[in-house]
């Protein structure tokens, strides 16, 4: 939030928090939105509800019975649609159709109440519309190759000063924009070592 209030101090943007779907964290994240006064889009990992679709599917299939995935597939595609409560009826009708009971359907019954407890950050159909991530992938995948793959090397040190100037010069060249930065930081560099100090043309004393 802190990152976010200084890329955004008017709240002019849209802020998406993608979560894994834990009440504490969800709660964190809306306290700290009210405290800011920033409406805040929370949305679950797509990942995270997947694996739960898994296992509501492990309870209606054989051990690496093939159209298990197909039947994920499907009921995936429901909730991309914004289909939550149409996926939690099919859940539930699935396990009474198979006549499953007790801990024969604990995956179903714990997808339908995982599902039914976060329909309200599970709007995928709006984030897509709207162009919002729903997996923090791209995210994990970022912080490998820019912060891991740099940092994280054998025998290196780092102070937090030292660290975020290295992080900041590789996500320039990272993005493909270093040439662009280059020319903008000589130019600052030039206002700042002679412009300024060599204004209207006084040399300033030792």
């Amino acid at each position: 939030m802190t990152s976010a209030e200084h890329r955004d101090p008017g709240h002019r943007r849209c802020w998406v928090v993608l979560v894994d779907g834990a009440r504490h964290q969800i709660d964190l994240i809306k306290a700290e939105a009210r405290q800011r006064g920033v409406d805040v889009h929370i949305i679950v990992d797509l990942i995270h509800v997947l694996e739960y679709l898994w296992r509501a599917a492990w309870c209606l299939h054989d051990s690496g019975d093939a159209s298990a995935e197909s039947w994920v597939a499907r009921h995936a595609r429901v909730l991309l649609g914004g289909g939550v409560q149409q996926t939690v009826a099919a859940l539930e009708e699935a396990a009474r159709a198979a006549g499953l009971r007790g801990a024969q359907r604990k995956g179903i019954d714990e997808a339908v109440n995982y599902l039914s407890g976060k329909a309200e950050h599970l709007r995928y159909d709006t984030a897509l519309e709207r162009g919002w991530p729903i997996a923090t992938g791209i995210i994990e995948g970022a912080c490998r190759h820019l912060v891991k793959d740099r940092l994280d090397i054998t025998g290196a040190r780092w102070g937090l000063s030292g660290a975020e100037a290295v992080l900041k010069l590789r996500a320039v060249r990272a993005n493909g924009d270093f040439d662009a930065y280059w020319t903008w930081h000589q130019q600052q560099e030039f206002i700042r070592n002679h412009q300024t100090r060599y204004r209207d043309q006084v040399i300033p004393t030792a």
